[in-house]
């Protein structure tokens, strides 16, 4: 088994960066895969963007099996949204938010066009939590983190409860 990798947390300015299209799969890009696939089960969370920790390509990893049923990972490369229908409002976290969450409403039906592990086209008609889930890892590579999606007041009350935080970490 590989090392978890460090998530990094807002406010960090890596979690802004946009991410570059994978063009290169080899057997260190594989190995990066199942670190990130690690440090999303240990966190725990349901998926992960290369970018969360610190690696700014086009990668995602997600299982939104339920726990009680065996890991079911799913890898996706360049991924793209090229339909959305209908929208959903979900309670969404993140693994980079630091103890918050929110009501986000989204797509609730989105078809998505990506490469997979090995670098094949693959299609995903996703819906519900799916969506969900894809839309939010699909934002990271943007540089845009959940809590860009809800109001202004909102963020600014999470942004000074979150400086309160950290100042007592210090």
């Amino acid at each position: 088994m590989s090392d978890t990798l460090k998530i990094y947390r807002f406010p960090d300015p890596v979690l802004r960066i946009k991410a570059a299209p994978v063009e290169n799969i080899d057997g260190e890009l594989q190995q990066f895969i199942d670190g990130m696939t690690e440090t999303m089960y240990k966190a725990p969370g349901i998926g992960l963007a290369a970018i969360q920790v610190g690696k700014p390509i086009s990668l995602v990893v997600y299982d939104i099996s339920p726990p009680e049923e065996s890991h079911k990972i799913n890898v996706i490369m360049n991924p793209e949204i090229v339909s959305r229908e209908g929208s959903i409002t979900y309670e969404e976290a993140c693994l980079s938010v630091f103890d918050y969450s929110a009501e986000v409403k989204r797509s609730n039906k989105i078809l998505v066009k990506a490469i997979d592990r090995e670098g094949k086209p693959i299609e995903i008609e996703a819906e519900g939590l799916h969506a969900v889930c894809l839309q939010h890892e699909i934002d990271h590579l943007n540089g845009v983190l959940f809590i860009d999606h809800i109001s202004s007041l909102k963020r600014s009350l999470y942004k000074s409860r979150l400086k309160k935080i950290l100042s007592k970490e210090q």
